[in-house]
């Protein structure tokens, strides 16, 4: 059966085009007068009108036709027409087959016959050329007409007409094949175009609705076909229609309205003359970029466009995060140690002996601020420091931040100590100045080291240890003050080698100390763990900053039995707590080098028996840009045993996102530098938003660290995806007795919060 829409073409083309239907009428009619008057017969007269009267009953039903026209899915009304049209064909049709008849069997006359036989055929034609989309119709009107001829012919008796009787099956079988074959056709064709129509119109649809931009241009470099998603995203290249023109054209014009730079543009016309295909990111006016991707196939090359540039500012910001602080946008530890040691190396090739210069800059009593007015007033304290170095110091020093209140400064030009002097000096005068933040005075000074020397092979860590030498000799001086290294610092070093036998005793005594400072799930307001980070009191110096002696215990080899300690008591203390609540532990770079960690780790389990699952290992990026392969293969072992593995300090180190891929992280820890200002920065905000959606993006639990107000935690529990919070404002690290207090009245409190009724 015909599709609907099919079916009704074809019957509605049965009655198309009267003014032929009159014409054919009209030229059979006067070759049957014209046969009457030849010979006289009234038979052919009589048939004449009878022919003539259906001829007109046929074009009222036709011309009715025209003025009701069927729908194009109404195929009843289609039926009941087509049933009109056979039964008016096959009449008209035997009333060419009965002139035959006529002329053959009563009339006898050669033109007569010549006549009936000729006009007969002729309209046999017609009636395909006219009839063709019905097989039924094609079929009667054949048997109509061709079986009185035959019949005329046989009765005749001539043995010719005998044979041209019989001729005429195949003839009219012909006429019924050609009438399938012309319909065939013509449904080919009118499907061909419905596919052509509806595929244009899909490929219309999906050029106007594609995120992307599209152009194509044909052989010779001319724009065939463009979308309005193109025009959008180089509205700023030209103005007008683009099909029709060259891509050398467009690129021209906006080279001369300086939208687009010519090297840029030259190379995109590279890859589009080349045909070789790739990608160019087009900088056009402002900040504004756009990817060009180039493919070609056969005589056609299209350029596929994509505005991308919040992905390009994503990647400059993952970047400027990679190698800046994010606190102070100076270089970071990793960054600074790079550019310093490559230009220490450029020195070296050439021979130069010119003296370097290296100085730390140390905030004095720095922790005071951030006891007393929390870390938010510390922070601008630090970015108010590095504003008042940079506006001092040498033109050519390089500032970064290499941790903590400590700022470090790099020279390799018009380097000598009276410079370095001068420069220390203009420092400490502009950091003596009294801090304004949110209304309170601060009072602080500053303590600088510097090496200033000639470069004979001397490393940069070597720079960096004679500064810092001088650096706690000026603070053991009395701070607020600057000192160069002279070698008989050696005495310095000599202490650092007393705190570090100390620190073993101390280790070998058991006078280390735990603190656990809690990490609050944001969504039950439950403590949900704590981090366990390891204190030492010295018995003479007092409480020893855990910077200090686990860098002293890097340098020991003894940090990995630290490790081993802090695991046993964090563990065995964790189960005395709910089981709800975990525990975590920092891991340094030298733990991750061999299985010892592994090790460690089953055996406090073992010991203690807590579960793996509430145990949480913390590492830095910086012990995995140390110890990378090492460290992926260790934290493998311990994810595939249950253990959680966080990455600390996220956006602090050089290469964040290229660990999430590849390490067995459960956990991302937003360093606090990431929250200082997001209750009074809607951009300090997105970009926290921003780095949380990334990791839940991973499946991760984020926690935010740093956090010490309300409205902080207001707007990471508003506008983030963050987990977990942990900071100030829920708790500082406590003892395991207050972790224990704190975890069960968080509990309790959020037991009744979830009471029916209760208002908490």
């Amino acid at each position: 059966m015909l599709p609907t829409l099919d079916y009704v073409s074809i019957v509605t083309s049965l009655y198309k085009d009267r003014r032929a239907l009159v014409w054919g009428t009209m030229s059979s009619l006067f070759g049957m007068l014209a046969a009457g008057v030849k010979t006289g017969s009234m038979l052919l007269f009589a048939h004449a009108v009878v022919f003539a009267l259906i001829a007109l009953w046929r074009y009222m039903v036709v011309s009715r036709f025209a003025r009701n026209p069927v729908a194009p899915d109404d195929r009843q009304g289609a039926e009941e027409w087509e049933r009109r049209a056979t039964v008016f064909g096959t009449l008209v049709a035997l009333g060419y087959g009965a002139w035959c008849f006529i002329a053959l069997v009563f009339v006898r006359d050669p033109f007569a016959e010549l006549m009936s036989i000729s006009v007969t055929v002729a309209a046999m034609i017609g009636i395909v050329a006219r009839n063709f989309g019905i097989d039924r119709l094609i079929t009667l009107q054949s048997i109509a007409l061709g079986a009185p001829l035959a019949l005329g012919l046989v009765i005749d008796g001539n043995v010719y007409y005998v044979i041209l009787a019989f001729m005429l099956i195949p003839m009219m079988v012909s006429y019924r094949y050609l009438a399938a074959d012309v319909r065939t056709m013509l449904l080919n064709a009118v499907h061909g175009r419905i596919n052509a129509s509806r595929l244009a119109d899909q490929l219309d649809t999906a050029l106007d609705t594609m995120n992307h931009g599209l152009c194509m241009l044909d052989e010779n470099g001319v724009i065939a076909l463009v979308n309005n998603q193109a025009r959008q995203t180089l509205a700023e290249i030209s103005d007008g229609a683009w099909v029709g023109r060259t891509i050398i054209d467009l690129l021209d014009e906006a080279i001369a309205r300086r939208a687009l730079p010519r090297a840029t543009a030259e190379r995109l016309l590279a890859m589009v003359g080349q045909r070789t295909g790739g990608k160019v990111v087009l900088k056009l006016s402002g900040d504004y970029h756009c990817e060009v991707t180039v493919s070609s196939r056969a005589d056609r090359t299209v350029l596929l466009l994509e505005n991308v540039t919040a992905r390009i500012q994503a990647q400059e910001r993952i970047n400027f995060m990679a190698r800046y602080d994010a606190l102070t946008n100076l270089p970071n530890r990793v960054y600074f140690t790079e550019q310093s040691e490559a230009d220490l190396g450029a020195r070296r090739r050439a021979g130069s002996r010119e003296p370097v210069l290296l100085a730390i800059v140390d905030l004095d009593d720095f922790k005071h601020v951030n006891d007393t007015l929390g870390h938010l007033a510390g922070d601008k304290v630090l970015v108010e420091t590095a504003s008042r170095i940079r506006s001092v110091m040498h033109k050519d020093s390089q500032l970064a931040r290499f941790g903590g209140d400590e700022f470090i400064i790099y020279r390799s030009t018009e380097t000598d100590e009276g410079s370095a002097a001068a420069e220390a000096s203009a420092i400490l005068k502009s950091l003596g100045r009294p801090f304004e933040i949110d209304g309170e005075r601060i009072d602080l000074r500053a303590s600088i080291g510097f090496v200033c020397e000639p470069d004979e092979g001397t490393s940069l860590d070597d720079l960096i240890m004679r500064a810092d030498l001088a650096l706690y000799r000026a603070k053991a001086r009395g701070k607020g003050q600057w000192l160069a290294f002279v070698p008989e610092m050696d005495g310095e070093f000599r202490y650092r080698q007393r705190l570090k036998a100390d620190l073993a005793d101390a280790l070998a005594a058991g006078r280390l100390t735990l603190a656990y400072q809690p990490i609050v799930d944001l969504r039950t307001r439950e403590v949900a763990g704590c981090e366990a980070l390891a204190r030492w009191t010295h018995p003479e110096l007092g409480p020893i900053s855990p910077a200090v002696f686990i860098g002293l215990a890097e340098e020991m080899g003894l940090v990995s039995d630290i490790t081993r300690w802090v695991l046993e008591t964090a563990t065995l203390q964790c189960t005395a707590w709910p089981e709800s609540v975990t525990v975590s532990v920092n891991v340094s770079a030298r733990d991750l080098r061999s299985d010892l960690l592994n090790t460690q780790i089953a055996g406090a389990l073992a010991r203690s028996g807590l579960a793996p699952e509430r145990l949480g290992i913390e590492v830095t990026e910086t012990a995995l840009i140390e110890e990378r392969e090492d460290a992926a293969r260790c934290l493998a072992a311990l994810a595939a045993h249950g253990i959680g593995i966080a990455l600390d300090d996220f956006g602090t180190g050089y290469s964040s996102l290229s660990y999430l891929h590849e390490m067995p992280f459960t956990k991302l820890k937003i360093d606090r530098s990431f929250i200082a200002d997001i209750a009074t920065s809607p951009r300090s905000l997105q970009l926290m938003a921003n780095v949380a959606r990334l990791g839940k993006d991973l499946d991760l639990v984020i926690t935010a660290e740093g956090v010490e107000t309300a409205e902080q935690l207001r707007m990471i529990e508003n506008h983030t995806q963050v987990d977990e919070i942990q900071g100030y404002y829920f708790g500082k690290p406590m003892s395991a007795e207050d972790a224990g207090a704190l975890i069960a009245s968080m509990a309790s409190r959020a037991t009744v919060a979830r009471l029916p009724g209760s208002s908490a």
